[in-house]
């Protein structure tokens, strides 16, 4: 085994801006590219002993084609995209990094239930178009808001994010209660409550669960239905959690006051996905897959990818 391995990094598009990228040099052989195709793994990837992949896949194929690989490191907290079992048989081991990303998915939550709660895109707009400049009063707005200090805010999925977003709410002086997909109790100052009582009794439910079987597809049209039309319902976990069309429906017959998503089924949005018909866009807060993203974050996951290149090389 070489003392310096050689490294490769499939898709670094979105952390090859950070000054800590260039670290990964002093580990070794590191060569990087902004982005792989499929056809492009093993081409790229030959004779490297560690493998760094964000989305690509590392299918069973390709993992035996990779006669010098030694170690699989996921730039991500999830490995779903490596087939881990090719990987076990082989040996090698599969290293992500846990939390890199709480604080900014959590500050992220907040700032888009309020953004959205206080309709601030449409006021922004409203000023620099000039409909304020005509008003007849020294203020304006389109619809009443409300504080969080009177809020119940309901967690689905009380893991590390969960929990953080569940002190900020507390900051803004909300009542906390969870439910866990799990149905385990958490050492936490909030009630659990099964699903239809959060969603019945909730001003803000907001998700941080894991995608898994039990959960994909777990808010749908009969579970919106139960919500208050005056909530709102923040999705900043994973796509499949919810179903999409069904959140268009139930915004389009006002069975919700409004939705802050960001995650898809499909990364990048669809062109013709449900959500770019909403009737009203002002009431569906969509960002691009942003949470996870701060630079700090995006440095913490490098740095724990290095730490896991160390550690297990």
């Amino acid at each position: 085994m070489p003392t310096d391995p050689k490294i490769v990094f499939l898709d670094a598009a979105s952390v090859e801006d950070l000054p800590a990228f260039d670290k990964f040099s002093e580990l070794g052989a590191f060569a990087s590219y902004s982005a792989t195709q499929q056809s492009q793994v093993v081409e790229r990837a030959r004779g490297a002993q560690v493998v760094i992949v964000n989305k690509v896949q590392l299918t069973a194929d390709i993992i035996r084609d990779l006669s010098d690989l030694r170690l699989i490191c996921v730039a991500a907290t999830g490995v779903n995209n490596v087939d881990q079992d090719a990987a076990d048989e082989r040996g090698i081991p599969i290293r992500n990094v846990a939390g890199y990303s709480t604080d900014s998915v959590a500050q992220l939550t907040m700032t888009a239930l309020l953004t959205m709660a206080m309709d601030l895109p449409y006021l922004n707009n409203a000023v620099h178009d000039g409909e304020y400049s005509k008003a007849k009063d020294f203020t304006m707005w389109r619809h009443p808001f409300y504080e969080l200090g009177d809020a119940r805010f309901g967690i689905i999925g009380l893991g590390t994010i969960g929990t953080r977003v569940a002190n900020l709410a507390e900051a803004f002086g909300a009542k906390v209660v969870y439910h866990s997909t799990s149905g385990t109790d958490h050492d936490v100052p909030y009630e659990r409550l099964e699903l239809e009582d959060l969603l019945s009794s909730c001003q803000v439910v907001s998700i941080h669960c894991a995608l898994t079987e039990e959960t994909e597809g777990f808010i749908g049209y009969e579970q919106l239905k139960m919500m208050s039309p005056s909530a709102y319902l923040v999705n900043v976990a994973r796509g499949g959690i919810v179903v999409e069309a069904d959140l268009v429906r139930a915004l389009d017959e006002n069975l919700i006051a409004g939705a802050a998503i960001d995650v898809f089924t499909e990364e990048p949005l669809p062109a013709d996905h449900p959500y770019l018909t909403v009737q009203d866009r002002h009431r569906l807060f969509l960002t691009p897959h942003i949470g996870w993203a701060s630079v700090e974050a995006r440095t913490r996951l490098l740095a724990g990818i290095r730490d896991n290149i160390r550690e297990g090389w």
